[in-house]
């Protein structure tokens, strides 16, 4: 038996590739199929089925370009309800795969369809469970992405995920393995460890939502503290409920190049939003008037969805050489299929063709320093937690997530200054705020992060909260 933890990092996603004699069996994969099959293929043995924890909301699964592939049974627990054929299986249902079982576990709380696989080994041991979003490491599922699909609270949705798992994970052995659907960095959870696997004995012990005394108690320090969810989440569910273009379409489509003449004209008539994804060292020089900028290196489609929200909105994408299909494919794990086209040449050949050119006004940490006084304003685009922990005295706390809101009452007479941690977000923002015509402020390069290397008078440091 092998068991291969797929783990994606942009989306701290955990898929799973499980092989016994000739059968392989996988867990909630990407949307790009390629990598499986290419594993298939080395390993010379059949995909017997693909087991789905739940309709995920922060990613698009590759369920049904796999099945169609592959001819495997996509395979849902208890009161799943797809558009398209699928198994859906009992509770206590058992499949074989090669010499080892697979022992399905309605857990219900995250969503109502919500599983647990539960891996029984050659020697008819319990040696695994697949969690899904039901037991992350740290933390549970929240419970209350499903509220509208069921009818219910937030509160009780916990109230029964609290059930799932006193009834049908807490009794299981502590030697077991727990090998959940994210880990730390995804929006399904709020307190998530680094690590991406752990013995269900440690969780038992370290995991606050595994020690609470009893239902009133962890209902209510399981909702305590939770973001408001992504608005892009429903659209997902929808479209891994629902179907979807296969990603080799979506490639194909996205992967045309347009070139600089061509490019307004393309952008006009598509109504296509402008997506740079270069470095924010290299956008902040110059890019094209009206582009948005979130940067392929760091947390790009997790902010795509949270900044552009809808799915079916075309795109044009500015990209640095070669990263054209990254992009794409990165897109489309969140449901982002409708890419026009990629800049041909990238910003270099915009550059050489003499066409318009627009900058953000990016300053260093120090010269910040050297300007800031007890009026100056200073607007923080952290998440709270960030901004509780410590930050510059007087700052505003402006989380990215929430810019729509907070740019419609800023002052565009009166300057500012605008950071986050490192520049990443910051960089977001800002390339949105001067799409707006809000232009009165300065970015700072380096985030807090280079701001604390200067005499900038901040708040005593408090250990972040763990939500």
């Amino acid at each position: 038996m092998k068991i291969e933890q797929i783990y994606t990092g942009c989306l701290a996603q955990g898929a799973y590739y499980v092989v016994s004699e000739n059968e392989a069996f996988i867990i909630d994969p990407l949307r790009e199929t390629q990598p499986y099959l290419d594993r298939l293929a080395k390993d010379g043995v059949k995909l017997k089925y693909i087991f789905e924890t739940h309709f995920h909301a922060d990613f698009v699964s590759g369920h049904v370009d796999l099945s169609k592939k592959t001819g495997a049974p996509i395979v849902y627990g208890p009161t799943a309800n797809p558009a398209f054929e699928a198994m859906i299986a009992e509770d206590n249902q058992i499949f074989e795969i090669g010499k080892i079982k697979l022992k399905v576990l309605h857990t219900p709380g995250h969503t109502m369809e919500s599983s647990t696989y539960l891996l029984i080994d050659e020697n008819g041991k319990e040696t695994a469970i697949f969690s899904g979003d039901t037991l992350f490491l740290g933390d549970v599922g929240r419970p209350d992405l499903a509220q509208k699909a069921t009818n219910m609270t937030s509160e009780q949705l916990a109230g029964i995920l609290y059930e799932s798992l006193q009834n049908k994970i807490m009794p299981l052995s502590d030697e077991i393995m727990v090998y959940p659907a994210h880990g730390a960095g995804s929006a399904c959870g709020k307190n998530m460890q680094k690590e991406t696997m752990d013995t269900l004995g440690n969780q038992k012990k370290t995991n606050y939502a595994l020690n609470q005394p009893d239902k009133e108690s962890f209902v209510r320090e399981v909702l305590d503290g939770l973001a408001a969810p992504m608005e892009y989440f429903g659209m997902n569910v929808a479209m891994n409920k629902g179907g979807y273009e296969s990603f080799e379409n979506v490639l194909k489509k996205g992967s045309q190049p347009i070139s600089p003449d061509d490019f307004e004209n393309v952008a006009e008539q598509s109504g296509a939003l402008i997506l740079d994804t270069r470095n924010a060292a290299d956008f902040y020089r110059g890019y094209i008037p009206n582009s948005i900028n979130i940067g392929l290196k760091g947390d790009f489609a997790p902010w795509v969805g949270a900044m552009i929200v809808d799915v079916k909105h075309p795109i044009i994408l500015v990209t640095d050489l070669g990263t054209e299909q990254e992009a794409i494919t990165r897109l489309a794990r969140v449901g982002f299929d409708n890419v026009v086209g990629y800049l041909d040449g990238g910003f270099e050949s915009w550059k050489n063709s003499g066409k318009e050119i627009d900058t953000v006004n990016r300053i260093p940490a120090d010269e910040f320093a050297k300007s800031f006084n007890e009026n100056t304003k200073v607007i923080d685009v952290r998440k709270e937690s960030e901004f509780a922990a410590e930050h510059v005295n007087n700052a505003s706390f402006n989380t990215l997530s929430e810019i729509n809101n907070w740019a419609k009452s800023l002052d565009k007479k009166e300057h500012f200054y605008i950071h986050c941690a490192g520049g990443y977000r910051s960089m977001i923002a800002a390339s949105i705020l001067n799409s707006r015509g809000i232009r009165n402020f300065s970015e700072i390069e380096g985030g807090f992060k280079k701001i604390k290397e200067t005499a900038v008078p901040r708040t005593n440091f408090v250990c972040q909260s763990k939500s």
